[in-house]
């Protein structure tokens, strides 16, 4: 196959210039597509060329996929690739780019039709003979044909989007009374990410540990894994810490668990990179929930624990090289990513759109921070509010906590609130020091977590109220008259001593 010359990047944001950036040092130019609400962003001054798709509502614009293949062709782009969410999981937009003659850098739609849609994916992994959780095969026509099959099943059950995932158009249904509301909810998500209200239930598991793993293959047969990632620190089912290894997986655990994942792959003829993902018990059965067809948010782990390019291999993928290796590599030392968010953890984790007046990332050896912002620029409010990835590399896992924690506190961002403090004090929490924290952890701490306070903070907030004390009584001394007895009704005592005292 003819070599990739320019690749049109049908995203934004971080992970449109962290694809971008491999395309460069591969000697490939870039194009970028933006709506009206990302004029300004870095992946549009990243880029060698960019073509304006649209208004700011994703439907209208990045989820658009005709003004995709028309950017794309106005660009002489010879390839597209999809980052994750939007068009990424889309079937329908593989076949466009093929009818257009565009190389898409991603999975054949087949594949994608088998297992990009969820309850597909989960029926041919039935046949595959691969563990399931249980749950429905199909997603549901009408409200009520869903409430019955939860009720069959009995509660908790969870909501999710056939169409896609990312934590969007899901939701864990406690009780049937709150069934009906829940699966609006869930199908309002899913259209909105998506452009699919798809919805299937699953039986939820109690305290699950969320292990996905990495799979590769090239258009020759050959498919390999990548070792795992761990997931379960999460919030709303929306990934918000990964390690790699998995402090719970023994190898002969890790072996198994890429064994069926490639077997997952080879059953559809999978090309390029994928993401097999399971449910693991407290008993550590595991069982498949999904594969994600893309290029995940949390690669940079793996690429730190294998030395290898991802973005690099699904290009070489595209144009039909064979894979660069055998078979799985031992996982090197240990990572470490966080998800920086802009939102306010001490309101419910609202999203805070705004300017950026200061920004002051972290640095160091072994520290990668994957962003799309920059000093000055407005964090729109019409997509997701995930503003970085910051990841590290370090020998054991204990030295990667400590070296996340650091750099977490060199992270400076002003003019928007972001959940830097959360990250930091979920790292600190005794269960994820530990290693054996479930899906359920974050919320199940969520009032230790938003209430942790830092330490060296609070004693310069108490030295700093103390000097002013002193530094404001000193003034007032000076400018009242001499006066029989000193320190007024306070027996002699300076009143920033007194102050002190209480502290």
């Amino acid at each position: 196959m003819p070599k990739i010359r320019k690749v049109l990047v049908a995203n934004r944001g971080e992970i449109a210039i962290r694809v971008m950036r491999t395309c460069k040092e591969l000697g490939i130019a870039t194009a970028a597509v933006y709506s009206e609400a990302d004029r300004s962003a870095l992946h549009v001054r990243t880029a060698d060329q960019a073509y304006f798709v649209g208004p700011p509502p994703s439907r209208e614009s990045y989820l658009v996929q005709q003004r995709i293949i028309d950017a794309a062709k106005q660009a002489g782009a010879d390839a597209i690739h999809p980052g994750y969410g939007f068009l990424s999981e889309n079937a329908s937009f593989v076949r466009a780019c093929e009818a257009a003659g565009i190389t898409f850098i991603g999975p054949p739609a087949s594949a994608m039709d088998a297992m990009g849609e969820k309850t597909r994916a989960r029926a041919n992994m039935i046949k595959a003979g691969v563990p399931v959780v249980p749950g429905s095969t199909e997603p549901f026509a009408s409200l009520e044909e869903a409430r019955a099959y939860a009720e069959k099943i009995g509660c908790p059950v969870m909501l999710k989007a056939a169409g896609g995932g990312g934590g969007k158009g899901m939701r864990k249904v406690e009780r049937i009374a709150d069934f009906d509301s829940s699966w609006r909810a869930a199908k309002s998500e899913a259209m909105n990410a998506f452009g699919n209200d798809a919805v299937y239930i699953e039986k939820y598991l109690e305290k699950p540990h969320h292990v996905e793993i990495q799979v590769f293959a090239d258009q020759h047969g050959n498919t390999i894994h990548l070792n795992e990632r761990e997931c379960s620190a999460q919030r709303r089912h929306q990934k918000v810490v990964e390690e790699t290894p998995s402090p719970i997986l023994t190898p002969e655990m890790r072996a198994k668990m890429g064994e069926v994942a490639v077997k997952a792959a080879k059953a559809v003829n999978y090309v390029g990179a994928g993401t097999v993902e399971f449910l693991v018990d407290v008993h550590r059965n595991f069982y498949f929930l999904e594969m994600n067809t893309r290029l995940q948010v949390e690669h940079p782990v793996t690429e730190w624990v294998t030395g290898l390019d991802l973005v690099a291999l699904q290009i070489r993928a595209a144009e039909g090289e064979k894979l660069p290796l055998t078979a799985a590599p031992e996982p090197r030392g240990h990572s470490i990513e966080v998800r920086v968010y802009a939102e306010d953890p001490s309101r419910n984790f609202m999203p805070s759109p705004g300017k950026i007046t200061y920004l002051r990332v972290p640095g160091g050896p072994n520290v990668r921070d994957d962003s799309g912002v920059f000093p000055g620029y407005t964090v729109p409010n019409f997509y997701d509010p995930m503003i970085s990835k910051l990841s590290v590399w370090a020998p054991t896992r204990r030295e990667a906590i400590a070296r996340t924690q650091r750099a977490l506190s060199e992270y400076v961002v002003k003019g928007i609130t972001t959940n830097i403090r959360y990250l930091k004090a979920i790292l600190a929490h005794p269960e994820f020091i530990g290693g054996d924290y479930d899906t359920s952890f974050l919320t199940r701490e969520h009032d230790t977590l938003l209430g942790v306070e830092d330490a060296k903070l609070s004693e310069m907030a108490l030295l700093a109220s103390t000097v002013h004390a002193y530094q404001r009584d000193q003034k007032r001394a000076k400018s009242l008259p001499a006066a029989s007895g000193q320190g007024g009704g306070n027996g002699g005592v300076s009143p920033w001593k007194l102050a002190l005292r209480r502290r």
